[in-house]
């Protein structure tokens, strides 16, 4: 049931039964850690699928009723629509310090007219670059004339945290530090649409989206399978050192 087995300086005793829990307990706590990976990979796939139902069926951003636009409301978490306007270029607004890829920049957001009710819509086009070195003016990349545009409706979370800004509403475009629509509705002197709207990829405007699409929750799912892979090594680690030099080795000649 035991054997010896040496590889140059290298010494392991092997008894087969405790071998062969150690490899069953090993391999069960890794297939938990692959059984989470699937978890999330599964999840994953459907936000996706539910993603491009969900933009398929987009319709228009006037078609909303009115009694839906609140955060209470799921059916409008990740809703597509269909924005059809201009921008108004002149009022962007851009928000600090937003990062992408490890660069410091602005999140640009541009007012929308709609074409059929002349209502405002703040369309989130993404992020550019402008920060550093100070001064530098960002890449607004404005777009004239009228534009069909695909969006999706960004709702913030409950506790997601406000930071004040002191604005100059004499300056354009506006900087601020979080986007705050009811301060931006009494500065342009109307009333907004009460969610950022964030414009898909591949239309006209988009800047770098540096943002998910969806957001499906797979980080509790991630976490527990490196939780169950680190058991499975520790078990592995702990077997070779009870069963051989290892130790020994690695502490090297004349340690104690």
């Amino acid at each position: 049931m035991r054997r010896t087995f040496h590889f140059s300086s290298f010494e392991i005793r092997v008894n087969w039964i405790i071998a062969a829990c150690v490899v069953i307990s090993a391999v069960s706590f890794a297939n938990l850690g692959f059984w989470q990976l699937g978890r999330a990979a599964e999840k994953l796939e459907a936000q996706s699928i539910l993603e491009a139902e969900l933009r398929e069926n987009a319709g228009p951003i006037e078609n909303i009723p009115a009694g839906h636009l609140h955060r209470a409301n799921p059916e409008m978490r990740n809703r597509h629509v269909q924005l059809q306007g201009e921008y108004l270029n002149d009022r962007t607004v851009l928000i600090l310090a937003e990062f992408f890829d490890s660069q410091i920049g602005y999140g640009v957001v541009t007012p929308l007219r709609l074409t059929s009710n002349g209502e405002l819509v703040l369309v989130h086009r993404g992020w550019t670059s402008g920060i550093l070195p100070p001064d530098t003016p960002p890449n607004i990349r404005p777009i004239d004339g009228p534009v069909d545009i695909g969006g999706q409706v960004f709702i913030p979370p409950q506790d997601a945290r406000v930071i004040p800004s002191q604005i100059n509403p004499n300056e354009w475009p506006l900087r601020i530090r979080s986007l705050e629509i009811d301060v931006i509705s009494k500065i342009l002197g109307e009333p907004i649409f009460p969610f950022e709207v964030r414009i898909t990829a591949n239309q006209l405007g988009t800047l770098t989206r540096h943002w998910p699409a969806v957001n499906p929750d797979v980080n509790q799912n991630l976490s527990y399978a490196i939780q169950w892979f680190t058991f499975a090594l520790i078990i592995i680690f702990a077997a070779l050192l009870a069963s051989s030099n290892l130790w020994a080795l690695l502490r090297g000649p004349n340690r104690y």
